[in-house]
């Protein structure tokens, strides 16, 4: 009997140890959304766009901060206080002036502006440093400073242009900007400009560092100087990875370790990033990662400090699927958000597409409504002011609008988009007494040098005249739904569009699964969900939005 029981226990273990061991070449598995435990952080930490992130801890809140490019306000603050529940508080600044381009004259900023915003908290204060990657007239860089997170932010200073730049304060306050790959200057107490005659070259490239090799994050831990960047090695075998340089003195020597390089889900190998501790001494990464249409994603991992190394990743160095909540009891919250437009001030989950036109847009003029008023004659979408935008999310989401068209002018459009530099487009237009909805396929080319649309394709997939079949209703409902779910080698990353003249029956119009797209090369953006009204004949017409409603779904 004993025997036989011993024999069965035998039998279990190696079953289970077979089972655990991993196959050669598999596929990752993806974990359906009923495997995964609601209670735990599940990566993506952000399934939307949030790239280039910089994080830091004040007391028992993070605040990170991230690419938005081109959309006004810029460089939003995000907070959490458990690292999965995350709502936008606040941005550095409303508008950047220092181009025509910004306000959509004499070229756009389409992929360009704000990026890679290196944050810190130092004496009390909060800073900001960003580089923008259109050329400025008064220079490049800016530093801004707050006494809290949510603002005002106020310029301190600006200066000559650094690439992927970091700030950084030493423990006796002398203040570092590091950038480029391995570039450092030491800047004034003041924060006013650099000290000329302090730049240097911390380390040089080894030879695997084939590619790009980027993203400057520099910490502090343990009195030694840690510099995160990205690597991007080129070659048989070589993938993305985050690197770790560290030093004695922040001017070196520097050695390098390799901090993390993971592929996770089905998206390939995660990259750029930087770490940060938590109140009980814990420490965690977080890495972006592409994953096609939804833009580049937040990933979530624990780190471990290992012979003086900051190591990201589980027990195997790689990204986990969930990780143990760090508290529990916080309200959930999210940067993608229902708005209904009652408050008197534009949430701050919205931000639109180059600077807006503030006179064109109104939230008090119809109370609980969004107006939008068409401001400057313009050839399309691209170049429209005033389109808003969110973010769409991972896995799946849906976004509606209730939009009264009744004030609409010859030659006006307006609608609802995924937009980006490819677009799935429901645009209502007007011409004459009629009003026709098309669902519209639209892409648009940019010049290297200006990001002036040099081309620009608007293809029609199918359309219904709305005065024809509701002659009495001045008011339609326009959806749009998104899946980004896992499949093979990628993102699903197709959207589907609806009309409704009631809220509830649907008739689904134009292309099916429409394939949203990342271009690096044109808005190196994710898609966004983009409310428009724009004037192709003359300007005075204006709809009236009445509610975006707002679900991130599981795929079905």
């Amino acid at each position: 009997m004993k025997k036989s029981i011993i024999c069965a226990l035998l039998l279990m273990l190696g079953l289970t140890a077979v089972a655990q061991r991993p196959r050669q070449n598999a596929q990752p598995r993806i974990l359906l959304p009923a495997e995964l435990d609601s209670t735990r952080i599940q990566n993506p930490m952000l399934w939307a766009d949030v790239p280039d992130p910089d994080i830091i801890r004040v007391g028992d809140t993070f605040y990170l901060v991230s690419t938005t490019m081109h959309l006004m306000p810029g460089a939003p603050v995000m907070a959490s206080k458990d690292l999965r529940n995350w709502e936008t508080v606040g941005y550095i600044f409303d508008k950047l002036t220092d181009s025509p381009k910004y306000d959509l004259l004499e070229g756009t900023v389409y992929g360009r502006g704000q990026w890679a915003t290196s944050l810190k908290y130092h004496n009390g204060k909060f800073y900001a440093l960003l580089a923008p990657n259109e050329q400025g007239a008064m220079g490049d860089t800016y530093i801004f400073s707050a006494e809290k997170a949510e603002g005002p932010w106020k310029i301190v200073s600006r200066m000559r242009h650094f690439h992927d730049c970091s700030l950084f304060f030493d423990d006796d306050d002398r203040v570092y900007v590091v950038y480029g790959t391995g570039e450092l200057m030491e800047l004034k107490p003041d924060l006013s400009d650099v000290i000329e005659g302090t730049y240097q070259h911390i380390f040089q490239r080894e030879g695997d560092e084939t590619g790009l090799l980027e993203g400057s994050r520099m910490i502090k831990h343990n009195g030694k100087y840690y510099l995160l960047m990205i690597s991007q090695a080129y070659g048989p075998g070589q993938h993305r990875r985050e690197v770790c340089y560290r030093a004695d003195d922040i001017h070196g020597p520097y050695e390098k370790n390799l901090a993390l390089q993971s592929e996770f889900s089905t998206f390939g190998y995660v990259g750029q990033g930087t770490i940060v501790d938590t109140q009980d001494g814990d420490w965690y990464g977080i890495i972006f990662q592409d994953r096609g249409g939804v833009g580049r994603v937040l990933t979530l991992s624990p780190c471990r400090w290992i012979d003086g190394w900051p190591m990201i990743g589980d027990v195997n160095g790689k990204v986990p699927q969930t990780l143990r909540p760090l508290k529990s009891g916080e309200p959930e919250t999210s940067i993608v958000k229902a708005d209904d437009f009652s408050a008197p001030k534009l949430g701050l989950h919205w931000q639109w597409n180059h600077n807006p036109i503030d006179k064109a847009w109104s939230l008090t003029e119809r109370p609980g409504f969004l107006r939008l008023k068409t401001n400057r004659v313009v050839e399309n979408l691209y170049l429209a002011p005033n389109t808003l935008t969110q973010r769409m999310e991972g896995p799946a989401c849906s976004g509606t609008i209730l939009i009264d068209y009744s004030h609409m002018k010859d030659g006006d459009c307006a609608g609802f988009a995924a937009f980006n530099s490819d677009t799935g487009s429901l645009t209502l237009k007007k011409s004459g007494k009629s009003v026709r909805l098309e669902m519209e396929e639209l892409s648009a080319q940019l010049s290297d040098r200006e990001k002036a649309i040099t081309k620009y394709d608007e293809k029609l997939i199918s359309g219904v005249v709305l005065t024809k079949i509701s002659p009495k209703s001045t008011k339609v409902w326009l959806r749009i739904d998104g899946d980004f779910s896992p499949v093979q080698r990628g993102g699903k990353d197709v959207a589907n569009f609806y009309y409704s003249f009631d809220g509830e029956n649907w008739t689904q119009i134009g292309t099916k699964d429409y394939k949203m797209r990342f271009d690096w090369r044109r808005f190196f953006m994710g898609t966004k969900f983009g409310i428009f009204c724009y004037a192709t004949k003359k300007a005075g017409g204006y709809v009236d939005v009445d509610r975006f409603d707002y679900k991130k779904n599981e795929v079905q």
